[in-house]
């Protein structure tokens, strides 16, 4: 089975609900008032990025395609409207035979991103563009925020793998599209077997202090382990007391112990004493394996210690104190009349409060340096410089209502480490600082 064909991973009957009520009100009114065909363009960005980050990562991008396609009004979902009086009858009929036909262009997921990045441009009618805001800034605030967190955490790592065990910490569909994020943003594996189902992500776990209390002797629950699940396993090792459990561990598994997991206590000095311990004991090859509440900074900490893995849950599905990116999905350019030749005006929302929008159908391009490190991200409405055609960042996704660049997941993860390595240096810098590049309008 290919899992991308099961669809979403929920037990709905479409993606139509996953709105606000004012999307289908707004339909409403455009519809009587003859604006509803409109020929419209949307774009997601955000202001500015969450305090502290450096850079932002797009992720959810292919969530949001199957998100998209979807998004139907069958007969159970038009009768709630109907039964509810959300909207009037010549809105239900439109919407009975609704089908996004536009074309969407996008930041690649896996992209990196800066303030006023045009990271999604939706185009098409008001009416059929308008209905997506809600499903698209839920889908990309969520995953670009897990992705940030688990970018700054996989750069912290150095290398050494992450797993990611979040799922009880969070909804439990949310734990997929984190699980699925987290992969985009540098983790290796994932605890949660729906995010392994559904998007093919590598998947671990052994055993939990649990199982070592079910038994009446730390030694009993290691023997049963080994004898289950091989030599190779990861035995827990905290449960009671650190030392005399790792001694036990290699007692019982011999040499080829797979690992030991450490989970709580000061990791820094645990580890360097069961590290010390392991090697005296002739267990030269066997894993450390840290979990405990870390965090970027927290595994930074160890960066020094002889840990081969991190294990990261709450921090990690919580965007690391940065939930959402605050992305927002604004009207930049639209026609004056229905007429598919009507040329497209800016538009701009120009209130006071730092919620201002700068209008126009944008482009966006990276310049780089001369040793090809990104320097700006470069916005504009009108031609493309010449030296900058070749650093052009959208990609077209959804031309004519089909989805046209639908990839595996390993090409988005692939992307972002390519992505984060050709940043200045200090983008890794986990202090306190501004985007790493300014955002430039041309």
């Amino acid at each position: 089975m290919n899992p991308a064909d099961l669809g979403l991973p929920v037990d709905v009957p479409s993606t139509a609900l996953f709105t606000d009520q004012y999307e289908l009100t707004m339909l409403q009114a455009a519809l009587a008032g003859g604006t509803a065909e409109r020929r419209s363009v949307f774009e997601v960005f955000t202001r500015r990025l969450p305090e502290g980050r450096r850079y932002g990562v797009v992720a959810g991008t292919g969530r949001v395609l199957d998100a998209v396609e979807n998004f139907r009004f069958d007969a159970d979902v038009l009768g709630f409207l109907r039964e509810r009086a959300i909207v009037d009858e010549p809105t239900l009929e439109w919407l009975a035979s609704y089908r996004f036909r536009g074309d969407i262009w996008g930041y690649p997921e896996g992209e990196v991103y800066f303030p006023g990045s045009p990271v999604l441009r939706v185009e098409g009618s008001f009416a059929e563009c308008v209905l997506l805001e809600t499903v698209v800034l839920s889908i990309l605030n969520h995953d670009s925020a897990i992705a940030a967190a688990a970018s700054r955490m996989s750069s912290a790592a150095g290398g050494r793998p992450l797993i990611e065990m979040g799922a009880r910490r969070t909804h439990e569909l949310a734990a997929v599209g984190a699980s699925r994020a987290a992969y985009v943003g540098g983790f290796t594996t994932t605890s949660d077997l729906a995010a392994g189902f559904r998007y093919g992500i590598p998947t671990v776990g052994t055993s939990a202090h649990a199982f070592t209390l079910l038994h009446d002797h730390e030694r009993d629950a290691f023997q049963a382990q080994v004898d289950s699940l091989g030599r190779g396993t990861t035995l827990l090792v905290d449960t009671y007391d650190v030392a005399e459990a790792v001694r036990t561990a290699v007692e019982i598994a011999g040499p080829e112990l797979g690992a030991v997991r450490i989970d709580s206590g000061d990791l820094l000095l645990v580890a360097h004493r069961v590290r010390q311990q392991l090697d005296e004991l002739g267990a030269t090859a066997t894993r450390i394996v840290v979990t405990s509440d870390l965090d970027e900074y927290a595994i930074a900490s160890l960066a020094a210690a002889p840990v081969d893995a991190y294990g990261v849950g709450t921090q990690l599905v919580t965007g690391s104190g940065h939930p959402t990116c605050s992305m927002v999905y604004k009207l930049v350019a639209r026609a004056e009349s229905a007429d598919p030749k009507a040329p497209l005006v800016p538009v701009a929302k120009r209130s006071t409060g730092g919620k201002t929008s700068i209008g126009g159908r944008k482009w966006a391009a990276r310049r780089r340096d001369e040793r090809g490190f990104a320097e700006a991200e470069v916005l504009g409405t009108g031609p493309v410089p010449a030296d900058l055609v070749d650093q052009q960042l959208l990609v077209e996704l959804v031309k004519g209502g089909q989805v046209v660049s639908r990839e595996p997941l390993d090409a988005a993860r692939d992307r972002h480490a390519a992505a984060r390595a050709r940043l200045p240096l200090s983008a890794t810098q986990l202090s306190r600082g501004e985007a790493v590049i300014p955002t430039e309008y041309v």
